[in-house]
């Protein structure tokens, strides 16, 4: 069968998805490139906030409207997870609906709903496998080291669509880094809901065992291991200084405080106070470590002082990248019973904290103008009829690219010394240099 994909959401669930397309393809089947040519599509869904829903929703009746053409339809992942049910009711045109934790069945499931079966589950244990399509450039991949959560954030749906927080097997990761390496990835991005705390759930003292997995991915052939989704409250100077140290880990980090406000921090049921924030950023800076951070504006009872108290954070901070995002009412939360916020000001809000992140952002980058940086390409943009590479300060997708030129042949993965001579925004411009 030609099988057509949509992966939404975020790295995590592009792994799910690329896991998913190993399975299919060890079963014979084939990808198509659009829905046209597809027999059978697959959207594998995001549900963590509302937008996110609302774009689930509206691929999943896009790919509908191909039904009447014969094609079959799937569903999978914390849609149908958090809202079975519904979907069953709602949509009953799709085919077949798997959770989070069922992409295991997903090769019986597409024989099963090509003989006119229906079929719905969200009760499975995905056993676990090492083999992937790689869906990034062939030069980076995201290792998933853990799924569900256990922190229960006031706003977060999470825990209760992905479940407690599991920790993958480390000979399990090592087994499936491997096979990474030897296909050619130089650049390992680890992934969790919280990447900080792999490990506690399987050793016998509950204590994370991050630091021996970063030791032995080390020992394979990777040139960069970035490591997402920190969180503040377990961040440890033993891991400030494995960071800082081994040559392979990029001195860059995301760790999504979410707020300054020490009345705000509490009320999202997070573990860590502000002057805890300043100091895990004083100490960061100090080892000349990149952070990138996100924060939630508009939550529950943000009153101006509390606002305030994040701009001044941001003004201090000076992080190198930040992300803000509108709180969601997310139902079966507990700030969903909270007092909501205006969304006026939410608005007025967002807009004026981008604007002081992006000062800082077009200050740093001035500093870099003059400056012979390292850039792995990650391609071509042919609309500026450049090349595009990251530094390992730079995330996939999230912290902007470099565009530069080169009077020789760039190949894609391999990584060169770039001039920089201009920037406009989170962007840089720059030539390689000899």
């Amino acid at each position: 069968m030609k099988i057509g994909v949509v992966s939404l959401g975020c790295d995590k669930n592009r792994v799910d998805t690329e896991k998913m397309l190993s399975r299919l393809i060890s079963a014979g089947h084939t990808f198509a490139r659009t829905e046209e040519e597809s027999d059978v599509i697959i959207i594998n869904t995001c549900a963590f906030i509302d937008s996110a829903k609302k774009e689930s929703i509206s691929e999943i009746f896009n790919a509908l409207s191909y039904k009447e053409k014969g094609k079959k339809i799937i569903v999978t992942g914390c849609m149908p997870q958090r809202y079975l049910e519904d979907l069953k009711k709602d949509i009953p045109e799709v085919d077949a609906y798997l959770g989070t934790a069922d992409y295991d069945k997903i090769v019986e499931v597409v024989d099963r709903i090509t003989k006119g079966e229906k079929y719905a589950c969200i009760n499975g244990g995905d056993s676990f496998i090492s083999h992937r399509m790689l869906t990034t450039p062939s030069h980076y991949a995201y290792l998933k080291i853990a799924d569900g959560c256990d922190n229960f954030c006031s706003y977060c749906a999470i825990p209760y669509i992905r479940g407690r927080y599991r920790s993958e097997k480390m000979e399990d990761l090592l087994l499936e880094a491997r096979k990474l390496s030897d296909d050619g990835v130089k650049e390992l991005i680890l992934v969790a809901q919280d990447v900080t705390n792999y490990g506690k759930d399987l050793s016998k003292d509950k204590k994370p065992m991050l630091i021996e997995l970063l030791d032995a991915l080390c020992k394979l052939d990777f040139e960069r291991i970035r490591l997402l989704y920190l969180e503040p409250d377990s961040f440890t100077d033993e891991l400030i200084e494995k960071i800082k140290n081994e040559k392979k880990i990029c001195n860059y980090v995301d760790i999504p405080f979410q707020h300054a406000s020490n009345q705000i921090l509490k009320k999202m049921n997070r573990h860590y106070t502000k002057e805890e924030m300043y100091a895990l950023v004083n100490k960061l800076k100090k080892a000349g470590i990149t952070i990138r951070s996100t924060f939630i504006i508009g939550f529950p009872g943000e009153c101006e002082e509390d606002f305030n108290e994040l701009k001044e954070f941001m003004e201090k901070s000076q992080l190198d990248y930040a992300g803000f995002f509108a709180y969601s009412k997310e139902e079966g939360t507990i700030a969903a019973k909270y007092e909501q916020c205006d969304p006026k000001d939410t608005k007025r809000r967002l807009k004026e904290i981008q604007k002081i992140q992006n000062n800082i952002m077009k200050e740093k980058n001035k500093n870099l103008v003059g400056k012979v940086i390292k850039v792995i390409s990650d391609g071509i943009d042919y609309d500026t009829q450049s090349f595009i590479g990251r530094t390992e300060y730079q995330a996939p997708d999230i912290d902007g690219v470099i565009y530069f030129a080169s009077d020789e042949l760039v190949e894609e993965g391999k990584t060169y010394d770039v001039e920089i001579t201009s920037y406009k925004g989170s962007y840089l411009f720059g030539r390689t240099v000899q």
